[in-house]
């Protein structure tokens, strides 16, 4: 298979042929790393809150904040504090575990 040009063929590539394409180089391997965590957060709190069919804004209602945040904070834009993600894991019905690794 011929070296992925990100640049120039784009369209109808897998993302998961970019994203290994991505991963060569070392300083974008290191920002990555550094997100991942906070990736994983936000997907586990939309798949908790999709897989109780509930909405955005029932979950505002539930935590106490307002659609907006859960929509800033599901798309990745909104750094929350640990105060926030308490409401937010609280009005989901759950806790939250925090585990230095």
């Amino acid at each position: 298979m011929s070296k992925l040009d990100v640049k120039t063929k784009s369209a109808g590539v897998k993302f998961d042929d970019i994203k290994a394409q991505m991963m060569e180089d070392a300083e974008f391997q290191e920002e990555y790393d550094k997100l991942q965590p906070r990736y994983e957060l936000i997907s586990q709190i939309i798949e908790a809150r999709k897989s109780m069919k509930m909405t955005q804004e029932e979950l505002a209602k539930r935590a106490g904040t307002r659609k907006s945040n859960i929509s800033r904070l599901e798309s990745g834009s909104y750094n929350p504090s640990l105060d926030f993600l308490i409401k937010i894991a609280k009005g989901l019905g759950k806790d939250v575990h925090i585990e230095i690794r």
